[in-house]
């Protein structure tokens, strides 16, 4: 009895009460079924490779305080399987830690095993060895691709038995997910797919987990798996069966980014309204795609093209902080959804109509347990409207949440939670080693430049190309192919001092031309579009000319019927303006060669640092292509998130001692395409409808986190494609630097909702500084009817002078405060017959 008691005892101060007896996991129409308790879930993508080890209990801490219950991932089957039955769970891959680190915040977990994943990551998560296997077609009745899906998905699974890991065992997990939105893509598989489809499910069950299986966007989906719905709204989804419950695993808060593209935004609004009218539908389970992105480490981002960052405009940003305020409006929204729980489980809704594009749906069981939800589908209007004798303002595209039908403590298009001001603070490398000669600390750059074209010995030759993607099968992302040709003296371009043409024709993903050594232009595609062309004059010499073209890759493809069979490089090379017209070289005799020297000798790793000779300066070369830079450096001071600002460089990997930060390429977007100033919330989001960026790099820094650095002696590595200023790399911190607060009068405040507890019914702005920091400056306060947004707010004609002595009284030297819109801090008297706000920013320190 002392041992049970001990056990409970331990279950309670760690949180695991939910998980430290073993849960039965079933279903019906309407929820999950847990420990036969009904459930409504609120889930959060993490995916653990996109972040590190030590971030993960900050991020998983930082979920839950954001009113989550549910942490989801895919598992990353070619960052596991390195080659067949050899397997990694080090590092960035300990998928039993992350999950015992989600069990350990008390929390459940959904297990995406796949394992095709798509999600952006190289090649959909399969292996590229797996496209090598002789009769290997992915993702459809074919023996050789079901047989390593069987092993793969049967490995996982059995390490999260042995683990107890799954629900019935104790552990966390409540759901897991086979295969991966192949309902988009069944039709280039003909007869097989369906065969598929119904193999996967059932090899799936066989595992016998204890817990439900889900199939996301797979109208198909036999029983007892579970169909379920990705896309930005969910509330008309319906499941195949009476049976399941109305399941969305991916709501897309955001949108990914591709090298050369403008920034999507997603406004946190539309994000609430998708959610708040999943739940006013009957849905069950709700997941956010994702709800911390994270980082595409080294080389493992897809597309091709993604980029390095895979922020997707999250709740919690790449670097772990909250992004504000769509994390708190979230937060808020996920409150209003708890204190309606009761009610959405209980009764069956009721639907009335309120307006040609308002409604309401009740839930009233007759007892004193009721919920309503008013919904306003205008995307221009505003809207009045009177639900049970009493009148309620809608704002165009929201929905108001009523958790006992009478007081609204939520509405999702009135965002009241606080936002921030997030800045990248610059701060320079600081060497590690003093200088003898000057008693200074001097920044020394080691330099090693690769030979444009063929280093060592020649990995093969052939008359006409080969395709890139087969001949590195992903071990690198760089295939040189080269050639040469002879100019004769009586060439009429040597007489007339004009240049001949290279036209070169790729089927992507990007190319540096050399001519004798000589960068002549570099060319690529886009995350649209991957093949590219390349139009560019040459330098050439009498004699024999080496042309050497070093063809590039940007993650492979990962999704897409048959997608791995997607090609890329080149497919013509020609040379224009010589004296018998045109030269197509694209049948001459090539001679190629895999990969980079310095990856061959892994001159990055700190084991292969001394594989080479270094030449050392204090002033490197710039603007110099194929060149490795390694600097030894400090730790950047602080403990704020660190990136790397890569602005005043080309294109190139880039690693921090021996780890990989990945890709670095500030190319910049369009100018001339179209960009918004401010997002409109209203109406149906699609990934351009509000894009930012214009002109401006696609991504400028890169996440090193925090977990890499030493104190000191830190070796950074830098290989640089075509050029740029080293000199100029920097270290930023990411800094909140300012707080802001805007709500009104009518706003809806769940913590103030009379409905809970204390609540006063009042609106309150509210403020929290990070960890261990004050308010220490009340920048900017206005009651009455301020405009702007934060940072940049400004006094209207409605103004009580008091605002800033009213804040600062209750806020300054606190951590968070909480300032009621009361007679008691604000003339309420001013400016009669309208509703008035106020507007806040402070300064933590």
């Amino acid at each position: 009895m002392k041992i049970f008691f001990l056990f409970l005892l331990f279950c309670f101060f760690t949180s695991l009460f939910n998980s430290c007896f073993a849960g039965n996991v079933t279903y019906d129409r309407r929820s999950l079924i847990i420990d036969g308790q009904r459930k409504l879930l609120i889930s959060a993508a993490i995916h653990y490779p996109r972040s590190v080890p030590a971030m993960w209990p900050g991020l998983v801490q930082t979920a839950k305080e954001g009113g989550v219950d549910v942490i989801e991932s895919y598992v990353f089957w070619n960052g596991h399987e390195l080659s067949p039955g050899k397997y990694n769970f080090e590092g960035r891959y300990d998928l039993v830690k992350f999950v015992k680190i989600v069990q350990q915040a008390g929390m459940y977990m959904i297990l995406r095993i796949g394992p095709f994943v798509a999600a952006e990551w190289n090649f959909g998560g399969v292996p590229a060895w797996l496209h090598y296997v002789p009769g290997t077609v992915f993702r459809t009745d074919n023996e050789p691709f079901k047989y390593y899906m069987r092993n793969f998905t049967t490995f996982i699974v059995n390490l999260m038995k042995q683990e107890k890991l799954f629900a019935p065992q104790g552990g966390p997990i409540i759901l897991a997910q086979v295969e991966n939105e192949y309902g988009y893509y069944e039709k280039f598989y003909g007869e097989g797919a369906k065969r598929y489809v119904t193999w996967a499910a059932r090899m799936a069950v066989s595992q016998n987990i204890g817990v439900p299986w889900i199939m996301c966007q797979q109208d198909d989906a036999p029983d007892p798996v579970i169909n379920t719905c990705n896309s930005f709204y969910c509330d008309q989804f319906t499941p195949n069966s009476p049976n399941k419950p109305k399941i969305w695993t991916e709501n897309w808060p955001g949108w990914f980014k591709t090298f050369g593209a403008r920034d999507p935004h997603r406004p946190a609004e539309d994000v609430a309204f998708s959610v708040a009218r999943f739940f006013q539908k009957g849905g069950s389970v709700h997941n956010y795609y994702m709800y911390h992105g994270g980082t595409n480490f080294g080389r493992t981002s897809g597309g091709p093209f993604i980029t390095t960052s895979y922020d997707y405009e999250a709740p919690i940003d790449e670097y772990g902080l909250p992004r504000l305020p769509k994390w708190g409006h979230l937060k808020e929204l996920h409150k209003a959804i708890k204190l309606s729980e009761h009610a959405l489980l209980k009764s069956e809704p009721t639907t009335l109509s309120l307006g040609p594009s308002q409604e309401a749906d009740v839930y009233d069981d007759g007892s004193e347990v009721c919920a309503a939800f008013l919904a306003n589908l205008d995307d221009k209007t505003d809207k009045n409207v009177v639900f049970r004798n009493v009148s309620y303002h809608l704002p165009s595209w929201s929905v108001s949440i009523l958790p006992d039908c009478k007081n609204v403590v939520f509405n999702t298009a009135k965002v009241g939670s606080q936002a921030s001001l997030v800045e990248m603070m610059p701060e320079e490398l600081t060497p590690s080693v003093t200088s003898p000669s000057k008693g200074l600390k001097a920044l020394k750059w080691d330099v090693f430049v690769e030979n444009a074209g063929i280093w060592g010995v020649a990995d093969f030759a052939k008359n006409g190309f080969v395709d890139h993607i087969n001949t590195t099968k992903d071990t690198t992302d760089y295939l040189w192919y080269t050639t040469s040709i002879i100019v004769g003296e009586n060439e009429e371009f040597l007489k007339k001092a004009s240049h001949p043409v290279l036209l070169i024709e790729s089927k992507g993903h990007a190319l540096h031309a050399f001519v004798n050594q000589e960068l002549q232009g570099s060319a690529s595609g886009n995350g649209s579009h991957s093949p590219f062309k390349f139009e560019s004059p040459i330098s050439l010499k009498v004699g024999k000319n080496e042309i050497a073209l070093l063809s590039m890759t940007v993650g492979l493809q990962n999704a897409g019927g048959l997608y791995e069979w997607v090609g890329a490089g080149l497919t013509s090379v020609k040379i224009e303006g010589l004296k018998n017209g045109t030269m197509d070289l694209s049948m001459s005799r090539w001679t190629y060669k895999i990969g980079l020297q310095g990856e061959h000798l892994s001159i990055y790793k700190p084991d292969g640092l001394n594989s080479i000779n270094w030449v050392s300066t204090s002033e490197p070369p710039k603007n110099q292509p194929l060149t490795w830079y390694k600097v030894v450096m400090d730790s950047p001071s602080g403990n704020e998130p660190v990136g790397l600002d890569m602005i005043h460089m080309g294109k190139g990997l880039a690693w921090l001692n021996g780890e990989e930060i990945g890709r670095y390429w500030p190319i910049k977007s369009s100018e001339h395409e179209k960009c918004v100033e401010e997002c409109d919330y209203r109406g149906k989001f699609f990934p351009d409808k509000c894009l930012t960026g214009c002109g401006e790099p696609t991504q400028r820094w890169y996440h090193v986190p925090r977990s890499w650095f030493k104190p000191s002696g830190n070796i950074l590595v830098i290989f640089e494609e075509k050029g740029g200023d080293p000199t100029k790399i920097t270290f930023s911190k990411r800094k909140i630097s300012g707080l802001c607060s805007l709500i009104a009068e009518d706003f809806p405040m769940v913590d103030q909702a009379p409905v809970r507890k204390g609540g006063s019914g009042k609106s309150a702005a509210r403020l929290k500084c990070p960890k261990n920091t004050l308010i220490s400056n009340v920048k900017f306060a206005s009651f009455g009817n301020p405009t702007g947004k934060c940072g940049s707010y400004s006094m209207g004609e409605c103004h009580d002078p008091n605002s800033t002595l009213a804040v600062e009284k209750v806020c300054l030297g606190k951590n968070e405060c909480a300032i009621e819109l009361t007679e008691e801090n604000f003339d309420k008297g001013l400016c009669p017959g309208t509703t008035k706000r106020l507007a806040i920013e402070a300064v933590c320190s």
